[in-house]
């Protein structure tokens, strides 16, 4: 089985690496890979030219960073996700898949094992729960790493926020905004407006420390600046539940998701949910 939906990766600097690209292409699944116009021939000559979208500068030149050095700096991966965004409403697809190129491997996260999957199964088990309901605009697995094998650990989680993994309803009212943390803001977004959000632990991402790779934010934004200005960015768009902390020896954004608690999942009419388990093919060798 293979995602419903299509599949986006942002990649900046990893063609070497292609690390979610070669994860993808272990498991047969079909994807698109949108890079910039003078990073194009060195991806395609390790990529399927066919499987290369090259961004148009001027999701670049019109994007909201949402601060004032305007492009001073690199804007980010926001703008490569609002140009993924609107492929997918071209191609009429009710919703898409964005990923960041840092992942190694996806993982099935169940009876306390986390075991890597060789096929694309995950992603349209992820996308038939959140069919199920009305008001689930953002959904996604959870990261590898926080989730434990010693911890009792839910299937899901409700009205968080969705990182790095997404998969996006196209027609919501929405794009990304942002320099920093435009996953979180899009979640909070999200969830001020009454919706939810679905983290799924059942199914994981196993994505690599963005700072311990050459590439994309790191080369743009950590190495030089830190982790300050993305922690105060989110402070500053949302005051009411986020702030910055210092722990584990740098600045974190920290948020309250608590009040969130009240959005409840609704449930789509006439909804028949299967009252027996259905691994769909998922075979554990």
């Amino acid at each position: 089985m293979n995602p419903e939906y299509p599949v986006y990766i942002v990649s900046k600097g990893r063609w070497d690496s292609r690390l979610t690209s070669k994860a993808l292409e272990h498991m047969g699944v079909p994807y698109k890979i949108v890079v910039e116009d003078q990073e194009y021939k060195k991806y395609a000559a390790v990529i399927a030219p066919y499987k290369i979208l090259v961004l148009p500068k001027r999701y670049l030149t019109d994007y909201d960073t949402c601060d004032d050095f305007a492009q001073d700096k690199s804007v980010g991966p926001g703008a490569a996700r609002n140009f993924v965004w609107d492929h997918a409403l071209s191609t009429g697809a009710k919703r898409h898949w964005v990923m960041d190129d840092n992942f190694d491997a996806f993982h099935r996260f169940n009876r306390n094992m986390k075991n890597e999957v060789d096929s694309g199964t995950i992603f349209p088990l992820m996308e038939m729960f959140v069919d199920r309901y009305e008001n689930v605009p953002i959904a996604g697995p959870n990261y590898y790493n926080f989730c434990k094998t010693t911890d009792a650990v839910p299937p899901f989680i409700l009205n968080t926020r969705i990182y790095s993994c997404l998969l996006i309803q196209n027609d919501i009212p929405y794009r990304w905004r942002g320099r920093y943390n435009e996953d979180t803001d899009l979640s909070l977004r999200v969830l001020k407006d009454g919706y939810c959000t679905i983290q799924f632990n059942a199914f994981l991402a196993g994505k690599v420390t963005t700072q311990r790779m050459s590439g994309g934010n790191t080369d743009d934004f950590y190495a030089v600046e830190g982790t300050l200005a993305k922690s105060k960015m989110l402070e500053d768009l949302h005051p009411d539940v986020a702030s910055v902390v210092w722990k584990f020896n740098r600045w974190h954004h920290k948020v309250d998701y608590k009040k969130f608690k009240s959005n409840k999942l609704k449930k789509k009419p006439n909804l028949v949910i299967p009252d027996q388990v259905n691994n769909y093919g998922m075979i554990l060798t």
